[in-house]
């Protein structure tokens, strides 16, 4: 067995759901799968001493689960005032207006067709619900309207899928863009370097006590990738289809739809950069 410390990010073992901070509580959702690891995330945030809370991607459309946020969320003595979302994918989102409905909460999220009620969410707000302060990082990469949340009164931040919790996560072209994800991920090399963060709060798997770890490998297995493709393309690997087949043949192939989303974007990336 690998010890976790040894691997990137040092992720926490144990029960995913519970407790993860001193003002963050993770409630899985049961929509586990290749894609989703052990199941959402979603993310109960609050100041120890408030009766307040914000929840952070409700997850899928699971009555169950949506139920099950709210009863732990109370049994704390907490009322869930505002709902958050890191991005639209339906895996994180599709649940959230049932979960309004459940709360009386308004959505905020950066694409209008998400949000519930007036206000939106833009890079540099700040969020505060009874004395909790989030702040908004923009993180286009993953998808277009992807963010993530800086808790500075933990050190970390809720990353959505655009650091997992295991393992790396696939830049959704054409929807997401592999410029805008290397840019977000300096981003958050800057927020682990210059504001102190060093905890991940992922929307998949378990929580990372190494932020600048987890992100310094992201960085690298990008560039590696990057190198892979243009080194494929070089020896006659034309389409995606090919490059991934080449590329990924030591992946799992239920898992190649996605990679050839990522080796989409690569490709694009190339281009765009003059080196295709």
């Amino acid at each position: 067995m690998t010890d976790a410390t040894a691997l990137p990010g040092q992720p926490r073992g144990g029960v995913l759901s519970g407790p993860a901070t001193a003002r963050a509580v993770n409630v899985l959702a049961p929509n586990a799968s290749a894609m989703t690891l052990d199941g959402t995330n979603t993310w109960i945030l609050s100041e120890p001493d408030s009766d307040l809370a914000v929840v952070v991607d409700p997850g899928p459309l699971d009555d169950g689960h949506l139920r099950h946020v709210v009863g732990t969320a109370e049994q704390a003595g907490k009322r869930v005032a505002l709902t958050l979302l890191t991005h639209g994918h339906p895996d994180h989102a599709e649940g959230a207006a049932r979960f309004a409905e459940l709360t009386g909460t308004k959505v905020r999220a950066l694409d209008p067709a998400l949000r519930l009620g007036d206000e939106g969410l833009t890079a540099g707000d700040v969020v505060t619900v009874g004395g909790l302060e989030l702040r908004v990082v923009p993180a286009p990469g993953h998808t277009a309207d992807s963010l993530c949340f800086h808790l500075p009164a933990d050190r970390a931040v809720l990353t959505g899928d655009t650091v997992l919790g295991r393992g790396t996560t696939v830049v959704a072209h054409p929807d997401g863009r592999l410029g805008d994800y290397l840019d977000t991920l300096r981003r958050l090399r800057s927020l682990t370097v210059d504001d102190g963060v060093h905890t991940v709060l992922p929307g998949h798997g378990p929580v990372l006590d190494d932020a600048q770890g987890a992100v310094e490998y992201y960085l690298a297995h990008r560039a590696h990738r990057l190198a892979q493709v243009e080194t494929a393309v070089e020896n006659g690997h034309r389409t995606p289809s090919e490059v991934v087949a080449h590329v990924y043949a030591d992946v799992d192939r239920s898992l190649w739809p996605a990679a050839e989303l990522s080796v989409r974007a690569q490709l694009k990336y190339l281009e765009e950069h003059g080196i295709l």
